[in-house]
């Protein structure tokens, strides 16, 4: 049996799992999705927004990305943002990066990583607006951890001053944007409060 075998088996098993504690869930999820949280967030695999939230499939509604950046040019993230704004009607938006992220531990490196530096340029650009800040911090772990918060904070702003959050605002729509960042080492997240 291969590694995809394993997979869709491990599916069947969860589905049986999920139809035996609720029987009616799936045909609930089925109708139509209604989540009240747009949840913007890493790539990375040890980072489920709905286990670490605790909440099921069809409650949060997910944009991931290496190092949850937010590019007022990528069209991806921006259609996700306006799906989520204008149909889902979400009323809470959560950037949430981690600490031990590995685009922003790349960014800190000029090692070249390929066709992925235009990408942590973004990166880059934080930690140069934030040059002061960064530069009194003398433990590279602490600089590290402060640059993942950083991350986020930027990527608020960003989401803030997208034309769909502008319009949406505008219009009086009840939205909040949050910034989260969430330890691997405990499992804990954390408000950065902006």
């Amino acid at each position: 049996m291969n590694n995809l075998d394993n997979l869709l088996n491990n599916n069947v098993l969860w589905a049986e799992k999920v139809l035996e504690e609720n029987p009616t869930f799936f045909k609930k999820l089925s109708k139509q999705q209604n989540p009240e949280y747009l949840w913007i967030g890493c790539s990375d695999s040890r980072v489920p927004a709905n286990e670490i939230v605790g909440l099921p499939p069809g409650e949060v509604f997910v944009h991931r990305n290496i190092a949850n950046i937010v590019v007022h040019s990528d069209l991806n993230c921006l259609s996700v943002l306006q799906y989520a704004v204008e149909v889902l009607k979400v009323k809470h938006i959560i950037v949430c990066g981690h600490y031990g992220c590995g685009g922003v531990k790349a960014s800190m490196d000029f090692d070249g990583h390929g066709m992925m530096d235009n990408w942590l340029q973004h990166i880059r650009t934080v930690a140069e607006f934030h040059q002061q800040e960064l530069a009194k911090i003398t433990n590279e772990q602490d600089k590290f951890d402060k640059l993942c918060e950083l991350n986020i904070v930027e990527q608020v702003a960003n989401v803030y001053n997208t034309s769909v959050i502008k319009k949406a605002l505008k219009s009086g729509q009840d939205l909040q944007i949050h910034g989260w960042i969430y330890s691997i080492a405990d499992g804990i997240l954390r408000d950065l409060k902006v």
